[in-house]
């Protein structure tokens, strides 16, 4: 590496970003899907520092557990404090960790990134959640509120406690409502619910704005899948759709490019070609919104099925491209990002595909407007 490194180093020269670390990852047997999330985090900056800060202030305490955060925060911490800018890292307590905590993860198989990612931002989010309930109840005689996967409040004395928002919630958490129209009494049935990212199905030829209207896109529900109307008191007709509501800071939208095909008995690759912009604007896809988002990272699967292949990601530093394969790190142009669009064509010599996006909130583009 101490030549890529010092590759890197001079392709960059003068322009190499003070106080900036680009290191690459150790693999340890298939756990590309790890570092290729890991470096798609560590570039996310408003994240990256809130970890840092969290870190810097419980490391000294001396009673404090090992966990999945401490894990992540020491790591994080790690490539920050490099003397050498460029160089390889072994994140070997980490990924244990990973595997003592979650069986899914263990062994050498083939893993996917999503599951991941998912598993990681809903596990930092359970134990700020109980640390923090720990410091308000030091003998834990109350039970803790979760929102990881959907909003809950409690009733206190008739008045609705607020459901605890962390500061992974702060970067990653959006709001959905589910609404739900009676064809009957036009009565419109509202359940919020919230999300750290959105999984989008995917279709041939196709871009993230047409998935985003998609997925907001209205179903009738007839038939055997009638809905329950509580002031017709009956099953009725009804159209259904799922709108964003509120936009997060970071929006990591995850493409659902494996599918389980019944008459295979199995899942596939989709390689549609998807494309995704470097500026995504959601003023015509989400009502009320003027958000407007860059990308900076991109998780791509490498390969022509989902139980084989590798991971990579495309991360963008300091107005650069670069280009992380576990151990390796390169410069790349930003034209590279179209390379993993996904193919037009069902069988293509470029198995390169686009996966995991995270598109960071522009700044003074704000949350839905109130109307």
């Amino acid at each position: 590496m101490g030549a890529t490194g010092s590759k890197l180093e001079k392709a960059l020269g003068d322009h190499f970003p003070e106080g900036e670390r680009y290191f690459g990852l150790e693999n340890f047997g298939n756990t590309c899907y790890c570092n290729s999330v890991l470096q798609a985090l560590y570039f996310c900056v408003p994240f990256r520092d809130q970890l840092l800060e969290y870190y810097a202030n419980n490391k000294s305490s001396s009673d404090a557990e090992e966990n999945l955060l401490t894990c992540l925060a020491e790591l994080f911490s790690q490539i920050g404090s490099q003397k050498k800018k460029t160089g390889v890292i072994a994140p070997k307590r980490f990924v244990q960790r990973v595997k003592k905590q979650n069986e899914l993860f263990r062994g050498y198989a083939h893993q996917d990134a999503h599951e991941f990612l998912n598993f990681l931002l809903n596990e930092l989010v359970d134990i700020v959640e109980k640390e923090h309930q720990a410091a308000k109840d030091p003998l834990g005689t109350s039970p803790p509120d979760k929102i990881a996967n959907g909003v809950k409040t409690s009733q206190a004395n008739g008045v609705k406690k607020e459901p605890l928002v962390t500061w992974v919630h702060e970067n990653f958490q959006g709001i959905l409502t589910n609404e739900t129209r009676c064809l009957r009494c036009e009565t419109v049935t509202a359940r919020d619910e919230t999300f750290l990212d959105l999984s989008l199905d995917i279709e041939q030829n196709s871009s993230i704005t047409s998935c985003l209207k998609n997925f907001s896109s209205t179903e009738t529900l007839n038939a055997e899948d009638k809905f329950f109307c509580d002031k017709c008191c009956s099953l009725q007709e009804a159209q259904k759709r799922m709108k964003i509501k509120k936009t997060p800071q970071i929006l990591v939208i995850h493409l659902k490019r494996f599918k389980y095909m019944e008459q295979l008995g199995r899942y596939k690759k989709l390689s549609y070609r998807v494309v995704f912009p470097l500026e995504l604007k959601l003023n015509n896809t989400v009502e009320n919104s003027d958000s407007e988002y860059s990308l900076f990272a991109v998780v791509v699967h490498v390969g022509s099925g989902p139980n084989h292949g590798h991971y990579v990601s495309l991360v963008k530093s300091h107005n650069h491209w670069l280009f992380f394969d576990d151990e390796n790190v390169e410069m790349v142009d930003e034209s590279a990002v179209q390379t993993s669009f996904g193919s037009a064509q069902e069988y293509s010599s470029n198995t390169d595909h686009g996966y995991i996006l995270f598109y960071e909130r522009a700044p003074s583009n704000g949350l839905i407007k109130n109307v």
